[in-house]
């Protein structure tokens, strides 16, 4: 079949592969007969809107500790994800990640399509921080702990938590004393820039019932990417910058029953760069012959302009907990602030359609390469509250049940400064074409945008509102299964206003809405067969809400483009069932935990980026049918006091049950941006696994060392769906330079990639220190395809950070906490 990659589908080897290992993992284990006796230290957790213990939650959880993610040298959500099983992130620059659970992504969801919602919920404690492509990598210093919960959560978290949620959860305002730490780290890069972060806490009682805990942060980012201008000079490291902000939290107890918890985050991000390899740019290339050659290497990019990633982030919140009797009232208040602004070097872009464009005459290499910022700026205020009542007493009847409201201000733009750019359209249409006149038809003020020699412009605010019921009860059927039941009732309201100018665009302005309603079922069912064995199942319901695509920019269509991709002016919700089996087991006397859960989720009108091909647009298509179905399991032990280990794998099946196709002017049907039964759900692999190791001995009486270990393997994907179109890595090279190729050939599937790292420490009671390598074999890998302009214009991987080696030094002072 046409775009078909059956080749890529898995086979036996994909299963055996981390079969083998999990049989080794648990043989491992269970080999230890003359383990001690110490337990694993258990975590409690709220996933249920209850605090309960990890172990007893009835579906697929993973929570990591902070005094784990410290031991692992775990700073942001990429570095969580390498030891959670079926949790997977993908970087696309800085502040850009996507996160994806259980196979169950869409692809890359570029800055211009604003109207796109996230597939997994991202929480910071109470508090909801996602936003599709930019949810905050907020610092995670001071951190009590992160839950991941695979398989939709809609019934408690609502739209967003299609596949899954990731929750932070940080450390509450102490009254019982004064304390803090400071920790100080320095790390160069091997190849790139020295860096370094200063991070601190501080808890301060101010009563018997009131306490002040205060976090901060500075962190100077080292950057590793060269970028190459015009002329061949080289500027270093240009993706570096800064990270710095704070979290101060209060906690007034006026009595027993009642807690008020107000708090503000902030955090300001200032990139200078993106960590991006380019492989062609059809500015810069070895193949002209007319244009200056330029051959780029590995970590190196072709830019003329200076790019840019700002992020300035404020959350408020007030949490009240009230206890009633044999209830608990919560209330969360939250609003955010926030403002973003990504500039990108759009030169070759804008050169590319300049190329096209030249009809009276064709375009001049200096017309070509007129510099051209693309300016995009997110404008983001979010208001949400929640009220909920939950029991709290014993009994086999317990449930939770609440309303929730919110209400997003979001307003996009872009805007394509190009000096002189009205000229040269004047000059290459020319005056029979285009006659000049004081209304010039090909000036940008006359088609739309706000000032002259502006190509492109669009802005795009919209209100985002929601209404939510929700409830959840729990049974005990005997003293040894437990049923739950759970629903939420949502209504979604969506209103956007679409204004566009510019050559480029099809200059157009006007109202646009979407809404949607409808109820979210959730059943639970446990069985402890022993107190040590858990076996659990589920079925449940998860959506995503649908939108209003952007027009496309119509002048820049090839009329097989405008066909293909044209009349799609919105996309329907998603949504997903769930069904799956787990099992948690506890054994080796309390030292060793295995869990073990598999799934199928059956997807309706997935909702998939796609890029429009020659007009430089991107829409979202809905796919009618979709699946992942998959395994996972996560292995943690602790053999004896001075050793531990973990292991997590994921296998996972996804793929499109449907096929998409247009039919031609001249009567041939195609299969649209490999959209087609058969082709894999991009962004994740089929196959990942994480492995961490912890020794520790001690050296004096006072002096313990550690030595910690990390690897992760991160299987094959593709970035988008259509990058598994048959001859996609293949392109027609615009002939800009008299190249001596005509086309350019790569390969759009992400090889797999293997990161090691390693961390030796010594610490006392109130201090430690640690020297760390991370990315020990120096593994360059392609995290994401980034192209412009249907990959004419420029092909790039974003890349991981190199061999990195630092020292880290952390004080305590005060109370013990």
């Amino acid at each position: 079949m046409p775009g078909s990659n059956r080749g890529n589908k898995m086979n036996r080897n994909t299963w055996s592969r981390p079969a083998s290992l999990v049989a080794a993992a648990v043989a491992l284990a269970l080999g230890h007969a003359a383990w001690a006796q110490t337990a694993l230290g258990e975590i409690t957790v709220t996933a249920r809107k209850r605090a309960e213990s990890l172990q007893d939650v009835p579906f697929a959880i993973s929570a990591r500790s902070g005094e784990t993610l410290r031991n692992a040298g775990a700073t942001n959500v990429e570095e969580v994800s390498r030891n959670i099983a079926g949790f997977t992130v993908q970087n696309l620059g800085p502040g850009q990640s996507q996160v994806a659970i259980r196979g169950i992504s869409s692809g890359k969801t570029d800055r211009d399509l604003p109207g796109v919602k996230e597939q997994v919920g991202v929480y910071m404690d109470e508090s909801v921080i996602s936003l599709s492509l930019f949810t905050p990598d907020l610092e995670l210093y001071d951190l009590n702990r992160v839950e991941v919960l695979r398989g939709p959560q809609g019934t408690l978290f609502g739209s967003g938590s299609l596949s899954g949620t990731v929750r932070y959860i940080t450390n509450q305002p102490d009254p019982s004393g004064g304390y803090g730490d400071v920790e100080v780290t320095g790390s160069s890069i091997d190849g790139g820039d020295a860096g370094g972060s200063v991070r601190g806490m501080f808890n301060m009682p101010m009563s018997d019932t009131a306490a002040l805990r205060v976090v901060g942060y500075y962190s100077d980012i080292p950057g590793f990417i060269d970028a190459v201008q015009p002329g061949g000079s080289v500027n270093q490291d240009v993706n570096g910058g800064t990270r710095w902000g704070m979290r101060v939290a209060m906690r007034f107890e006026p009595n027993e029953n009642l807690s008020i918890t107000p708090r503000v985050i902030y955090q300001d991000v200032d990139m200078e760069g993106y960590n991006r390899t380019d492989v062609w740019n059809m500015l810069a290339n070895p193949f002209t012959t007319t244009e200056p050659r330029v051959t780029l290497e590995d970590r190196q990019q072709y830019t003329q302009l200076q790019e840019k990633f700002e992020d300035q982030f404020m959350l408020a919140d007030l949490t009240i907990e009230a206890g009633l009797g044999d209830h608990t009232l919560t209330s969360i208040s939250s609003y955010t602030d926030r403002d973003i602004l990504v500039i990108r070097d759009a030169t070759q872009l804008t050169g590319s359609v300049t190329f096209d464009l030249g009809a009276f005459r064709p375009a001049t290499s200096a017309e070509v390469r007129t510099s051209s910022p693309l300016y995009d700026a997110t404008t983001v205020k979010v208001f949400t509250q929640e009220v909920r009542v939950a029991s709290d007493y014993d009994g086999g009847f317990q449930w939770v049940g609440g309303v929730f409201y919110s209400d997003i201000q979001r307003d996009y733009g872009q805007q394509l400064p190009t000096p002189g750019y009205d000229a040269i359209m004047e000059q290459i249409f020319g005056p029979v074409v285009c006659p000049p006149s004081p209304n010039n038809c090909l000036d940008s003020v006359n088609l739309g945008a706000p000032t002259a020699d502006m190509p492109f412009y669009s802005n795009i605010p919209y209100d985002f509102t929601q209404v939510a019921v929700f409830a959840e009860t729990n049974f005990s059927l005997g003293e040894r299964a437990n049923l739950t039941l759970g629903g939420r009732y949502y209504d979604f309201t969506e209103d956007r206003v679409l204004t566009f100018g510019g050559v480029f665009s099809d200059p157009s302005a006007g109202p646009g809405s979407s809404k949607s309603d409808g109820f979210l079922p959730r059943v639970l069912f446990s069985y402890d067969v022993t107190e040590n064995v858990q076996l659990n199942a589920q079925a449940s319901e998860g959506f995503r809400l649908g939108g209003i695509n952007d027009p496309l920019n119509v002048p820049l269509c090839s009329a097989a483009d405008l066909l293909t991709f044209g009349g799609r002016d919105s996309f329907d919700d998603e949504t997903l069932w769930n069904y799956e089996l787990g099992a948690k087991i506890g054994f080796a006397g309390g030292r060793a935990q295995f869990n073990i859960s598999a799934y199928r989720a059956e997807i309706d009108d997935l909702q998939v980026p796609v890029v429009a091909g020659t007009c430089s647009s991107r829409i979202v298509m809905n796919v009618p049918k979709a699946h992942a179905q998959g395994v996972e399991i996560e292995l943690a032990a602790q053999p004896t006091d001075h050793f531990d280990f973990g292991f997590s794998a994921s296998i996972v099946n996804s793929e499109l049950d449907s096929t998409i196709t247009s039919t031609s002017a001249g009567g041939v049907t195609s299969v649209v941006a490999a959209i087609e039964d058969g082709n894999r759900m991009p962004s994740v692999p089929e196959f990942q696994m994480a492995a961490n190791a912890t020794y520790k001995w001690s050296m004096t009486d006072r002096l313990e060392g550690y030595l910690t270990a990390t690897y992760q393997h991160v299987g094959d994907r593709y970035t988008q769906v259509a990058d598994q179109a048959s001859g996609f890595g293949t392109f027609n090279v615009r002939p800009f330079g008299a190249p001596t190729i005509t086309s350019f050939t790569f390969d759009p599937l992400l090889p797999e990639y293997d990161i090691a790292n390693i961390r030796f420490g010594v610490r006392a009671d109130d201090w430690e220190a640690a020297l760390f390598i991370n990315n020990i074999a120096d593994e360059s890998a392609k995290l994401g395809l980034d192209q412009e302009r249907g990959r004419v214009a420029r092909v790039g991987f974003l890349t991981n950070q190199p061999r990195t080696i630092g020292v880290t030094y952390r004080r305590s002072f005060g109370g013990a906490e």
